[in-house]
């Protein structure tokens, strides 16, 4: 395989290793999905599966083969024939196949698991890969728990496979035993040991059962691997896989220092996190880094000040990058001012019309009740601050209306304008019609409503109603918000708070 010294592969096991999680397992068109999506994230080998494991992951690496036709498609076996024949045959149909096959490379495994010896061991792996090339030209040879394994022996073994023909040799932290320093040196005295290491290309493989899965891949890389194996989500066996999605914003944030770059669209990280979360129903956490709800979500005022001030003050990425429209600001009680102030102008209030102190505080009461303030509870306490904060502001006295199958619906509504009371009547044709023309021969101007929209906050027949309305104003568009128990009530609400923002 040609390499350029400053790319980094990306070698993705999300339909493997990622689905050996239990209750995770994907049917072949679910995997064709997630295969297509991959083609198009960008990365560079895709392991399909363990054809000899069952049929259906058989099948699996068939159809990826034929559905899938940019990157390599590659099968894994153990280090024997019957398994590299059944990866074979899958594969027939794949553009690039690669077959990867390995066995156990530290002492544990081949006393404990093969009841072995290491020279025994060592045979069979060259064996292993001089079979599998007589099928493909692209071999990987993976050295299972080498992050225990002893590093003199390991490079015997790493030596002898490139000798047999492997393209690229893996050097699994199975385990996930080893600090990146270790791991890290483990790599570099691969590099400098093994005779023939440049005919190979190195790849890292590691687990995450201490939480140090993308730092030992981030150490492998640096000290002489160009491919890392890792997983959408960080999915797979126990605590996981290195996630696919740290390492590459890890390469390409420190990419002055790192020098190494990828194929990955890294746009499409957001998203294919998202569709692997749902499709294999493995809920992402919410402080995973970079794809987790909480990875750009601010609830400390502190942190809400300084980044509504320069972004870059609390994030080191920008959540454009990885498919994320903009950062979010929590409301909490612990947010501050500024933090108010900005989603009460995302909602469309004018904050030199309001006293945002007093606000404030009335914010803060709500949000000692509620873990978490949301557009609607914001809303809400708008609608109420309307009602008592704006200067020369219109509000509602009373309101009634009379509908019947005999006439067309009448409103009668009394409206504190400039100063006075004034009383109104109009007949529509539905009561929120007749209401809005009674408001209307009021202030004596009319105004074209673009948008109108009522929700249901809770749910339940005696539910609190929402109405969003778009209201055209002298060629301005301005939003109104309302709340009531009352479906027209709360349309008049709305119609009143857009109003408030240009009377």
């Amino acid at each position: 395989m040609l390499h350029n010294p400053n790319h980094l592969y990306i070698f993705d096991t999300t339909l493997r290793d990622g689905e050996q999680v239990p209750g995770s397992q994907l049917t072949t068109p679910e995997k064709i999905i997630i295969g297509e999506a991959l083609q198009s994230l960008g990365v560079d080998i895709i392991e399909a599966g363990f054809p000899i494991s069952s049929p259906g992951d058989f099948q699996s690496v068939v159809e990826l083969s034929k559905a899938v036709r940019e990157p390599i498609i590659c099968a894994l076996t153990r280090a024997n024939k019957g398994d590299i024949d059944c990866a074979a045959e899958a594969l027939k149909y794949a553009k690039r196949p690669r077959i990867h096959t390995g066995i156990g490379s530290s002492d544990m495994h081949i006393k404990y698991k093969f009841n072995s010896t290491r020279e025994a061991i060592l045979e069979r792996a060259a064996e292993a890969v001089k079979y599998a090339k007589q099928f493909v030209e692209d071999v990987e040879f993976y050295a299972e728990d080498a992050g225990r394994a002893d590093n003199v022996y390991l490079a015997q073994m790493i030596e002898a496979v490139i000798a047999a023909g492997a393209t690229v040799v893996n050097i699994p932290d199975t385990n996930g035993y080893c600090l990146p320093e270790q791991y890290g040196a483990k790599i570099r005295f691969l590099k400098e040991n093994v005779k023939n290491i440049d005919q190979a290309i190195i790849s890292v493989h590691c687990h995450n059962d201490l939480g140090l899965a993308t730092a030992n891949s981030l150490s492998g890389i640096q000290n002489g691997a160009r491919q890392v194996e890792c997983t959408i989500n960080g999915i797979g066996e126990r605590a996981g896989n290195t996630s696919l999605e740290e390492v590459v914003m890890a390469l390409k944030t420190h990419y002055q220092t790192l020098q190494f770059q990828t194929n990955i669209n890294t746009k499409q990280l957001y998203p294919l996190s998202a569709m692997v979360s749902r499709m294999m129903r493995m809920p992402v956490q919410a402080n995973k880094a970079i794809v987790g709800r909480n990875a750009f979500a601010h609830s400390s005022g502190i942190h809400q000040d300084g980044v509504l001030k320069h972004r870059e003050n609390y994030e080191i990425i920008n959540p454009e990058d990885v498919g994320i429209d903009q950062s979010e600001i929590i409301l909490t009680a612990r947010s501050g001012r500024h933090a108010l102030k900005h989603h009460l102008e995302r909602l469309g209030y004018t904050i030199e019309r309001i006293d945002l102190d007093q606000t404030y505080q009335r914010f803060l009461t709500l949000a000692d009740e509620k873990k978490e303030i949301k557009d609607d509870d914001l809303l809400r306490l708008m609608g109420e601050e309307a009602e008592s904060n704006f200067k020369n502001g219109v509000t509602i006295s009373s309101l009634q209306v009379i509908t019947g199958d005999q006439s067309d619906p009448q409103a009668i509504i009394k409206l504190n304008y400039r100063g006075t009371e004034q009383e109104a009547t109009a007949s529509g044709n539905g009561p929120v019609s007749a209401t809005i023309k009674a408001i209307e021969s009021i202030i004596g101007s009319h105004n074209e409503i673009k948008e109108f929209n009522i929700h249901s906050i809770h749910g339940g027949s005696d539910d609190v109603s929402k109405v969003d309305m778009r209201v055209i104003h002298e060629d301005q568009s301005y939003m109104g918000y309302g709340f009531s128990t009352d479906i027209v009530r709360a349309s008049a609400n709305a119609y009143l708070d857009a109003l408030n923002k240009f009377v």
